[in-house]
């Protein structure tokens, strides 16, 4: 009796673990790909651009002028005295340390200005991959970009259903 109670133990168990097993169902996407040919990917890095140009051109109007006053400074550095000359040498580098800065936060704007940029097709994104997992029953995506598998089964991969949703055709090969 003991060894049937303890055989049926074991069946149930086994068959409980088996149900869990069978509920979970992994994907994976390479979501970078698929960003970087969505259509509004070409928007995203021309308002990118504009934006960086419109930076450039006053980082250069900075630029400029400072070489002006360099220009101007070694032009006419015989002629100053010791406090004339302090005077100019630290305008010079408070004018060097600002560009310094002008350039720093540039980078940072720019930054800035493509994540605003790209947070919509993110959200396109995710809402067509949430779309995907519940028409297929998957229970955890994994991103292909980023991170390191050492083998994936391209039958769990749902970035071209992913593509599809979102209507983004794949890139002609040219040979």
């Amino acid at each position: 009796m003991k060894i049937m109670k303890l055989k049926i133990t074991v069946l149930f168990i086994a068959f409980i673990s088996t149900l869990s097993i069978a509920q979970t169902k992994t994907g994976t996407i390479n979501s970078d790909y698929i960003i970087n040919i969505m259509p509004e990917a070409k928007i995203v890095i021309k308002k990118t651009q504009e934006y960086g140009t419109k930076l450039d051109s006053s980082f250069s109007i900075k630029m400029k002028e400072f070489q002006d006053k360099v220009a101007d400074y070694k032009e006419k550095e015989k002629e100053m005295g010791d406090l004339m000359k302090k005077t100019v040498l630290k305008e010079l580098s408070g004018l060097e340390q600002n560009i310094n800065q002008y350039q720093a936060n540039g980078k940072k704007l720019m930054q800035l200005k493509q994540n605003e940029l790209m947070r919509p097709l993110y959200k396109k994104l995710s809402d067509a991959i949430k779309v995907v997992v519940k028409e297929n029953g998957y229970t955890h995506i994994l991103t292909v970009a980023g991170n390191e598998f050492a083998y994936v089964d391209e039958k769990y991969d749902i970035t071209k259903l992913v593509m599809a949703k979102l209507g983004v055709k794949e890139p002609e090969v040219k040979e």
